[in-house]
């Protein structure tokens, strides 16, 4: 059984930075053929699995807000292509802009919650009285990563169509993959990894006997990522020291 494994990379960075803590060294110089085989093995119905492809789905860091963040990441992407940790590296890029939302807390599973006036700063109206209903907004700068979700979705099923696999394994919690992921698990069984320890986003959910079957779900564990490492040195790359 071939596998192909689909991997949204920040979707992956934020979730083990989550289950593993920011500072904590030892999680980022991450083998992503070594983690897979790992989630594959022994997987009811996936007899004889081998990792036949691995696309990393990700978007270069700007040197110009992160020079430092930029130098890591560009020796771990040579690392991942020169160790054969991955056979293919799908880019997509940072768009910079200025957003205006209602300023909000983080409610029960992590939905937002509008903040209101309360003591020490309230609000009122133009006659004098007190706006206990009245909505704070805010203007704030946002860098967002734009492509990942539809370079995974788009070799997914490239790769699935050209009958380079038999089965598939997406690392990723972002809702936005339903459609794809769905209309995959119709002819090929597929495995959907959780990387964050938040719930499983609602649409990516199903039955195991879906479609052709052999589906399954797993969330990830900071042991799977700890264990799951490129060796230090990769040829004349180092890991960087901080990881």
């Amino acid at each position: 059984m071939r596998v192909g494994v689909y991997v949204d990379g920040f979707n992956l960075y934020y979730g083990a930075r989550g289950l593993c803590g920011r500072s904590t060294p030892g999680w980022r110089w991450l083998d992503l053929r070594a983690l897979a085989a790992h989630l594959v093995a022994g997987r009811p119905g996936w007899t004889d699995a081998s990792i036949a492809r691995v696309v990393y789905c990700s978007a270069r860091i700007s040197g110009a807000g992160n020079p430092e963040g930029q130098r890591e990441q560009d020796t771990y992407l040579r690392a991942l292509q020169r160790s054969g940790s991955v056979d293919e590296l799908s880019m997509g890029q940072y768009v910079a802009r200025v957003s205006c939302a209602p300023l909000a807390v983080a409610g029960p599973r992590g939905k937002p919650v509008l903040a209101h006036p309360q003591w020490p700063l309230m609000v009122k109206d133009g006659a004098g009285a007190g706006a206990p209903d009245a909505t704070f907004m805010a203007s704030v700068a946002r860098r967002e990563e734009k492509g990942s979700d539809v370079n995974v979705a788009s070799h997914l099923l490239i790769d699935l169509y050209e009958r380079r696999i038999d089965a598939a394994v997406v690392v990723s919690n972002d809702s936005d993959l339903a459609y794809p992921v769905q209309h995959a698990r119709t002819r090929i069984p597929v495995g959907l990894v959780n990387p964050s320890r938040n719930y499983l986003a609602g649409k990516l959910a199903g039955r195991p006997d879906d479609g052709v079957g052999a589906h399954w779900w797993c969330q990830l564990r900071a042991e799977d990522l700890t264990r799951a490492q490129l060796p230090s040195r990769v040829g004349a790359l180092t890991k960087p020291s901080p990881w």
